[in-house]
């Protein structure tokens, strides 16, 4: 008699050795003096008589082939021409700053940062006009000296004010 350990189930035939229902290996069971007791033993070790016989390989018979070294040209990795590339770094920078001085114009940001933007904006267009080959980014620093000046001078409308107020006080 042989039991899975897993689902309990019991088998009689001898020749079993794998549960039916989840494939999990059946143990035998000793017989217990007691009737209708059983008690698990490990389950036994399966012992294969011999190597189990494959149908043999059809490769084709053929000399080894000896390696001979290729003449690999190597190219860097991601390979890119930064000639065709065209600067916008100026641009870029005037734009950014243009944009923190008006969220932060009301703590005189126009004056640390519009200034650099209006200037950058400046240099950044000079340079597009200039070399149109080589720069970019004519509508950013367009951008960036708009809101750069415009910034710059409410700040310096502010400071004013502020100066006037206690000079008045």
């Amino acid at each position: 008699m042989k039991r899975c350990p897993r689902c309990k189930k019991t088998y009689s035939d001898e020749n079993l050795n794998f549960c039916l229902e989840d494939g999990e290996l059946l143990s035998v069971l000793a017989y217990d003096p007691q009737p209708s007791r059983y008690s698990d033993d490990p389950p036994p070790t399966v012992v294969l008589s011999e190597a189990r016989v494959t149908n043999p390989a059809s490769w084709p018979q053929s000399p080894p082939v000896h390696w001979q070294p290729q003449h690999i040209q190597r190219q860097p990795f991601l390979q890119q021409n930064y000639s065709d590339s065209r600067d916008q770094t100026l641009p870029t920078i005037s734009l950014i700053l243009g944009i923190a001085s008006v969220v932060l114009i009301c703590c005189y940001g126009g004056i640390w940062l519009g200034l650099p933007a209006a200037v950058l904006g400046y240099l950044g267009m000079r340079n597009v006009d200039a070399d149109g080959e080589r720069y970019t980014g004519r509508g950013m620093a367009v951008a960036g000296l708009v809101m750069g000046g415009i910034t710059l001078l409410f700040s310096i409308i502010q400071v004013l004010i502020f100066f006037f107020s206690i000079l008045r006080s």
